[in-house]
């Protein structure tokens, strides 16, 4: 059994969300070890040198040693839970491996190839990768560090499956056994642009520009300020007439001065 890493941890009694709490703020990560036909035990591990190991692909998918206090046992990493936003991590799944029990670990898959592919080099496609890992079924011994895949006989609208993966001895795909073959890779053609779409105009037509510009020029029908011009005309027409009328009846209504000194001769 090959031991490609080594992770230091303490044991840990307090329980809670509270007690979890309080491990990330001094600066450790809460974790369970399971499996092994042993009892859980949670664990604490170091915040920064786990942030360091998470950075290597092959931490993924390869087996460590877990070393705590003065015991080890080996594991591999299950899950790994993650703060949203920042480059934190909040928890961690270990489980125990037995040299003669099966592991189900995910391996990454290594393209190669895909420059001198028929479907690429003379076809003009693109390669699109559906999957860059899967999950194996092995015993720790035959576990491999990742799956090669060869895309350099794939041509133009094909692809390749679960099915088609060249397995190393004794390790099978957890997929496979449950009857699901699905896509790995396959190279398609790139997608053609769309023109962007143009506007014709028939001729002598004003284009719509020109109408805007043509229908807001002063003075054109429904330009604008045009109807409320002649709405206040009217009123001032009528104002003029009416100003003229009261001056009419002004002089009509006024007194004759001469009457009234002949009124006084008498």
């Amino acid at each position: 059994m090959k031991i490609s890493f080594e992770l230091g941890a303490e044991f840990r009694d307090d329980q809670g969300k509270g007690a979890s709490r309080r491990l990330r703020r001094s600066g450790l990560v809460p974790a369970i070890l399971y499996g092994g036909h042993r009892e859980p035990r949670s664990l604490a591990v170091s915040h920064q040198k786990l942030l360091i190991l998470l950075e290597n692909e092959r931490f993924y998918s390869t087996i460590m040693n877990l070393k705590v206090g003065d015991q080890t046992q080996a594991a591999i990493l299950k899950d790994v839970q993650r703060h949203p936003a920042k480059n934190a991590v909040l928890h961690l799944d270990l489980q125990r491996v037995v040299e003669s029990e099966k592991i189900r670990i995910r391996i990454p898959l290594h393209f190669k190839g895909e420059a001198v592919s028929p479907g690429v080099k003379s076809q003009g496609g693109i390669v699109s990768h559906q999957t860059t890992d899967v999950e194996v079924s092995t015993l720790p011994k035959d576990l491999p560090e990742f799956i090669e895949v060869d895309v350099s006989e794939l041509a133009l609208n094909q692809s390749l499956h679960l099915s088609d993966l060249k397995l190393p001895q004794d390790v099978t795909l957890v997929e496979l056994a449950h009857g699901r073959d699905g896509t790995v890779v396959s190279i398609h053609a790139p997608r053609a642009e769309e023109p962007e779409p143009t506007a014709v105009v028939a001729e002598g037509a004003v284009p719509v520009e020109g109408a805007a510009a043509v229908a807001g020029a002063p003075g054109a029908p429904g330009a604008p300020g045009a109807a409320p011009a002649a709405a206040g005309a009217a009123p001032a027409a009528e104002a003029g007439k009416k100003d003229e009328a009261k001056k009419d009846e002004g002089k009509k209504e006024a007194p004759r001065k001469e009457g009234g000194k002949e009124g006084g001769k008498k």
